[in-house]
């Protein structure tokens, strides 16, 4: 007879367990979708993706076959912005631009552009003589980005899709 009352007993609160464990699960559905539903709004303002797959509003993912690189001529010495030190800093660079092809001004701007040389080196000068050593060496990434905006500018145009360097030295 005990057995049978302690296996009733036993019975009895794993119903409770499983009817409190499923009243659990359903009050905090609720707020699980509020808190995503807030999570994907935060992110959508932010312009990030959470699918995986990050694509920046207005900028689209162009295929290697559609780039075309343009190496500029002859490394580039440029004397950099004086920092904290108060020395002279210099640094060495070799750029590349990759010009998209397929792009409507690719035919107006890219196909000619090694006569250009001159004024892409001159912008680069500028925006690289404008930093110092350590922002230079800290972020090239930034660097890059705003050379390519200032190009970008210069064309009036987004046919030069991307900036590389393809050796960089500081002294």
């Amino acid at each position: 007879m005990k057995k049978n009352l302690i296996s009733v007993l036993i019975l009895a609160l794993l119903v409770v367990n499983l009817v409190l464990t499923s009243i659990m699960m359903f009050s905090t559905m609720s707020s699980v979708k509020k808190t995503s539903a807030l999570v994907t709004s935060i992110a959508s303002v932010l312009n990030i993706e959470l699918g995986g797959e990050s694509e920046v509003e207005g900028e689209t993912e162009i295929k290697l076959s559609d780039l075309e690189p343009h190496d500029i001529p002859d490394d580039l010495t440029i004397p950099l912005k004086k920092g904290e030190d108060g020395k002279d800093h210099y640094c060495i660079v070799a750029v590349s631009l990759m010009l998209n092809k397929t792009h409507p001004d690719y035919e107006t701007y890219g196909a000619n552009i090694a006569s250009q040389d001159s004024l892409i080196k001159s912008i680069i000068i500028e925006v690289i003589g404008s930093h110092t050593l350590e922002e230079v060496k800290d972020n090239s990434e930034a660097l890059r980005n705003e050379i390519l905006a200032k190009l970008q500018e210069a064309y009036d145009s987004d046919f030069i899709y991307k900036v590389a360097f393809s050796n960089i030295m500081y002294q």
